[in-house]
């Protein structure tokens, strides 16, 4: 049986990744992989979340499983960072919250729960939106279809076609907005753009589903999170996917959440029931060692403010290298405009070049980004900034 099994192609990211640690070049740079690097390039715990972890250590006293939807204490500590403690309190039992296996696992969920509720659904997408939507989205047998968003010519935001298409999409069908930081162009919405998403929808009547993965890594946790607060106390239904892989450093331990807000307190009493289901058939439980640090630094004054001021420094240098490295391409030369860059938010951007170019990075300078020419910004730093720049004032020339 297993003979007859077709080989699947590898994933272009992890297939990138694999050729970066093969190449012996000593300039080469990782620009694909979508973690957070430091100035020396690495990956490192963040302070407060080693704290966090080492007195979860000392004071546990069970490994005993927490239930399909997760430790309680988490899901109401993550939807108050999410919605911020007023509008939370204001949706009452009609907001419903629960842990996931990262965001993976909470798009997978929201996927089966709105394959329960509308098998017909089709669910919208950007594009481009993040690679692993659509197969995340698509296995559920969900129906996929794209809407306009972004311009490769302006490097901005495509909003009037976004709209215009966005109204005619019908009741009962799914359109999935990117919460903050775009994946993979860093264009985001501006607040009056997010303004009249919402009236869009009030007025056909579509349901919002948002992808918040970077909540803290765009401007701010409070302005990463104004369209999402906008659409909860607008929209009578409303679906919010989020992760702490990138604001808490927490890659590899799986954690997320699936926040879902219904008309009414009965509808979400019973639609925690489907959920529940679906993570039991998926996967039963959720890991507890990611959600417990998130708690724990969440409810730990002290906690918090170290892990708020770690993020904030975070935030900065990416910003901070959107600028330098504009400013360093404009000081070489480059006649084109890479402006753009510096406007946008987030970890990623297109560079904006042809796939032959990035082909030519790839190769020639063992400069590792996807053809689609999306960069991982946090990948740059001051040791490798300059040959960066010069090997792309190379490129362009040829």
């Amino acid at each position: 049986m297993f003979q007859l099994l077709p080989a699947l192609p590898a994933d272009p990211i992890l297939g990138l990744m694999a050729s970066y640690h093969a190449d012996s070049n000593p300039k080469k740079i990782d620009l694909g992989i979508g973690v957070y690097k430091n100035e020396a390039g690495n990956t490192p715990v963040m302070t407060a979340v080693k704290k966090a972890e080492g007195m979860i250590l000392d004071s546990q006293t069970t490994k005993s499983y927490v239930g399909p939807t997760g430790a309680a204490g988490y899901n109401a500590i993550v939807a108050e960072l999410l919605l911020g403690k007023s509008l939370n309190d204001s949706l009452g039992k009609r907001r419903v919250t629960v842990q996931s296996p990262g965001g993976c696992g909470g798009l997978r969920l929201a996927a089966e729960f709105i394959k329960s509720a509308n098998p017909d659904a089709t669910v919208w997408v950007s594009n481009p939106t993040w690679a692993n939507h659509v197969p995340l989205l698509g296995s559920a047998g969900l129906k996929i279809a794209e809407y306009p968003y972004y311009d490769y010519d302006s490097h901005s935001v495509k909003f009037e076609a976004m709209i215009e298409c966005l109204s005619k999409i019908d009741s009962g069908d799914i359109v999935l907005l990117h919460g903050c930081c775009h994946n993979p162009c860093g264009a985001d919405l501006n607040q009056e753009q997010w303004q009249q998403v919402r009236d869009v929808a009030l007025k056909q009547g579509f349901t919002v589903f948002i992808d918040l993965a970077y909540q803290g890594l765009g401007d701010g946790l409070e302005e990463d999170v104004y369209g999402t607060r906008l659409l909860a106390e607008s929209l009578p239904e409303l679906i919010v996917v989020s992760s702490c892989s990138k604001n808490f450093g927490l890659y590899r331990e799986r954690t997320g959440a699936m926040t879902l807000i219904c008309d009414s307190d009965a509808a979400a009493a019973v639609a925690i029931t489907q959920i529940a289901g679906a993570a039991r058939a998926m996967y039963s439980m959720p890991p507890d060692h990611g959600a417990a640090t998130v708690q724990l630094i969440l409810s730990n004054d002290t906690l918090r403010t170290e892990w708020d001021a770690e993020l904030t420094e975070m935030r900065d240098r990416i910003n901070g290298l959107r600028a330098q490295f504009v400013k360093q391409i404009q000081s070489i030369g480059i006649e084109q405009d890479f402006s753009f860059i510096e406007r946008e938010k987030g970890m990623f951007s297109f560079l904006g070049v042809n796939v032959d170019q990035v082909q030519t990075l790839v190769n020639d300078y063992s400069i590792y980004l996807v053809n689609s020419s999306r960069i991982n910004v946090a990948g740059i730093n001051d040791s490798n900034i300059e040959y960066l720049s010069n090997s792309l004032a190379a490129v362009l020339k040829a």
